[in-house]
């Protein structure tokens, strides 16, 4: 009876052993797989950087289905606060599986320079995101002319998503060159696809010019405004340097109670404010250094389709030939008159 027991107690204590043993496997494999998963994004990053893609991506990771809002807004414009023009130019109407061409217009001083992330003063980079109806995209390199070929040689056009070609993606791109982005749109052809319909459109577009001000995160950029958050007086600016060699104002002001709080302001815009200044809270410690903005337009556009230029161009000629044959008619009944009455 005691063997029994004892076998039996053994027996449970090598199948916990093989339980657990087989847990660690599990819990090791898994580690394995987060390394590796770790070790290949870090090393795509390294070996194939994409600047280019570095902007929109955080567009594209808050809203992954379309970057405009319900309210019409596009997404851009949570970060880049200023309010700038943009305009597209597209033609009023165009024929199925056809290449044309959508210029987008980001205006702006290009003598202006825009704070840079390390606080020095830099050129701005403009960026801009189309949306095109249902069916249309990018047109592919065989499908474009000579002269579009060398317009669009330097520009890297990526879709919103894998699902959505029709949303255009372009930028960064530097400013001095890139007032004007062309864009070689292939319409769709509702022969080969049931899904499209002649008729009118909806084309949106957004033009961005510069640094943004508000992070992802919420945080703000140093291309930005900032205020004091207390009422008193400035008792000290200090400077403070981090790890990244990123330099920071550090502004004490006291107020009437003796507290004493601190304003940090990055590097890049200008203290507009010294020492023993008196400040109300939300009164501007720095000048605004912003010179950039975003925009954007809405138009539209017509698949047209050829048939119906045809008739139209057919009803027209009709008309026409209507028209000339009641001026013959006339003249012939004006002569009959004038016979009758000489005779």
């Amino acid at each position: 009876m005691t063997n029994s027991i004892i076998a039996l107690i053994e027996m449970r204590n090598a199948c916990k052993f093989a339980r657990l043993t087989r847990v660690a496997k599990v819990m090791l494999n898994t580690l394995i797989l987060a390394i590796a998963t770790l070790t290949f994004s870090l090393a795509s990053d390294f070996a194939f950087p994409q600047t280019a893609s570095a902007y929109p991506f955080w567009a594209q990771a808050a809203y992954p289905e379309t970057p405009r809002e319900p309210t019409g807004r596009i997404v851009c414009a949570n970060c880049h606060l200023a309010a700038k023009p943009t305009e597209i130019e597209v033609p009023q109407s165009v024929l199925p599986n056809t290449v044309f061409k959508a210029i987008v217009k980001i205006p702006y001083d290009i003598s202006a320079q825009q704070v840079g992330a390390d606080g020095s003063k830099v050129g701005l980079n403009v960026g801009a995101v189309l949306m095109l109806p249902e069916g249309f995209k990018i047109a592919p390199e065989e499908r474009l002319s000579e002269e579009l070929k060398a317009e669009t040689a330097d520009l890297s056009y990526q879709a919103y998503s894998e699902d959505k070609e029709n949303i255009v993606i372009v930028g960064p791109l530097p400013g001095e060159q890139y007032q004007e982005i062309i864009f070689p749109v292939l319409s769709p052809n509702p022969a080969t696809d049931k899904n499209i319909h002649f008729g009118k459109y909806s084309v949106h577009v957004g033009g961005n010019r510069g640094r943004g001000q508000i992070y992802p995160t919420g945080e703000k950029s140093n291309n930005n405004l900032f205020t004091a958050s207390a009422t008193g007086t400035i008792s000290k600016i200090a400077q403070e340097e981090d790890e990244e060699g990123n330099v920071k104002y550090l502004i004490n002001i006291t107020t009437s109670d003796n507290q004493v709080v601190t304003d940090k302001v990055p590097n890049g815009p200008d203290l507009i404010v010294a020492e023993g200044q008196a400040v109300k809270t939300g009164d501007a410690l720095t000048n605004n250094p912003n010179v950039g903005g975003f925009g954007q337009k809405d138009t539209e556009i017509v698949l047209q389709d050829s048939s119906r230029i045809i008739w139209l161009v057919a009803f027209i000629a009709l008309v026409m030939l209507a028209q000339v044959m009641l001026v013959l008619k006339k003249k012939q009944v004006e002569k009959v008159q004038a016979a009758e009455l000489n005779f």
